[in-house]
């Protein structure tokens, strides 16, 4: 069973807190600048209401379910590395992703939006972006990170296994997913893709804060 969530829009259609994630999305979908966060109480959720989107934005507000001793076990991240994430409204929706410096979440390169694409896609093609930008600048040993095993997966086989239908609105995006795959085939690379532990470390860097 899961558990309850409380979600604080702070601009939406109507501003306030929802216990159904049906109805808050009413709220923020297809709304221009949409703010809004889940927290595990309502108290929590409460005070966050009371401040603004600005206090929480790029903080994560989930409740860890790990322990101190399986937290331990993961280790550390290491910060001289790249992240990438990617962020959707709606599935399939409004798409863009970025990647950052772990360390200091400096922002290296974002694109879209894109119309019609899924997480899963952008979380792919960020992948791709990093590792050909470290392959320009003869960087081998830099690791990236993400946060989505898919993803992984997908890059490891060179092959973006969406079953979304494309059409004239995401054209565009097709192209790239083509260009993302070609440039796999075509090239390797040494850096090591790794698996950004978000229970253990909070939210990956480059996550654009919107949850």
């Amino acid at each position: 069973m899961s558990k309850k969530k409380f979600y604080v829009v702070w601009n939406g259609r109507k501003k306030g807190i929802y216990t159904s994630w049906n109805v808050c999305k009413k709220q923020i979908d297809g709304f221009e600048s949409a703010q809004y966060k889940s927290f595990s109480n309502l108290n929590d959720a409460e005070v966050a209401f009371s401040k603004t989107y600005k206090d929480y934005k790029g903080i994560s507000t989930k409740k860890s379910s790990l322990t101190l001793s399986e937290k331990k076990a993961y280790g550390s991240p290491n910060l001289e590395s790249i992240s990438v994430d990617a962020a959707c409204s709606g599935n399939p929706g409004k798409m863009e992703y970025r990647g950052v410096l772990t360390h200091n979440k400096k922002q290296l390169f974002i694109k879209g939006p894109y119309q019609n694409g899924t997480n899963n896609i952008g979380e792919f093609l960020a992948l791709v972006h990093g590792i050909a930008l470290l392959k320009s600048k003869n960087n081998k040993n830099t690791p990236i990170y993400s946060d989505s095993r898919i993803a992984m997966s997908w890059v490891k086989q060179k092959k973006c296994k969406t079953n979304i239908h494309f059409d004239a609105s995401n054209k565009d995006l097709l192209e790239l997913i083509k260009r993302a795959e070609k440039w796999l085939r075509e090239n390797s690379f040494e850096n090591p893709i790794l698996k950004w532990e978000t229970k253990a470390w909070g939210e990956i860097p480059a996550d654009f804060g919107r949850k």
